[in-house]
């Protein structure tokens, strides 16, 4: 499992022997789970650092699972969503989807096929943590330079020359070497690939 450390499923249904069936299986095969009895009762212990995989049914009381669904992406959470129902329904799994649920399981489920789905999620969780990490560790990077280093750095990675940099700044050619030599050093780039790398603008 991807980050298996770091992701859980959390599993919304108002059925306890289906929460308990689930919480079993899927801690059977290694994954941490939390389980709730309502989407109200998720959305009011949902955290913002949370990762891994919401599993919902489709049909709760209150907030049923495409609400949730619609109700997560509303507050900008952006943890994978796979829905489980017991009433095959044809629209509600073309909505599901089109909210960019990663699966659409019909109960009685198949194990492996709750497995499956849930490696999926996990595999999608990883890749958005991932880039948060990348993310975090250019800002920490960045956050050390000094406002000058830093405006020669952008500079740098736009492609203008050292000459062309000191022109636009009024200071010598001599001086933005010295400042690009602390720069690189302070980011860990050893090229000015990895300077626009580490200077791209951040992803939505």
């Amino acid at each position: 499992m991807d980050d298996s450390s770091r992701h859980v499923v959390y599993i919304v249904d108002d059925d306890v022997a289906i929460r308990d069936s689930l919480g079993l299986l899927l801690g059977l095969r290694g994954y941490r789970c939390a389980t709730f009895a309502s989407g109200e009762d998720f959305l009011s212990a949902l955290r913002a650092d949370w990762s891994g995989c919401l599993l919902a049914d489709l049909r709760l009381p209150g907030l049923d699972g495409l609400a949730l669904q619609q109700e997560l992406k509303r507050r900008g959470s952006r943890l994978p969503v796979v829905i489980v129902t017991g009433h095959g329904d044809v629209a509600a799994a073309r909505a599901a989807f089109h909210a960019e649920a990663v699966d659409f399981i019909e109960k009685p489920f198949d194990d492996e096929n709750v497995v499956r789905a849930i490696e999926r999620a996990f595999a999608r969780e990883s890749a958005r943590v991932g880039t948060q990490d990348a993310q975090a560790q250019r800002d920490r990077a960045l956050g050390k330079l000094t406002g000058r280093e830093r405006e020669i750095a952008l500079m740098l990675a736009e492609g203008l020359h050292n000459r062309a940099v000191a022109e636009r700044l009024g200071i010598s050619p001599r001086t933005v070497e010295v400042h690009k030599a602390r720069v690189m050093e302070k980011l860990g780039a050893s090229s000015i690939a990895d300077l626009i790398r580490l200077t791209a603008t951040r992803s939505p």
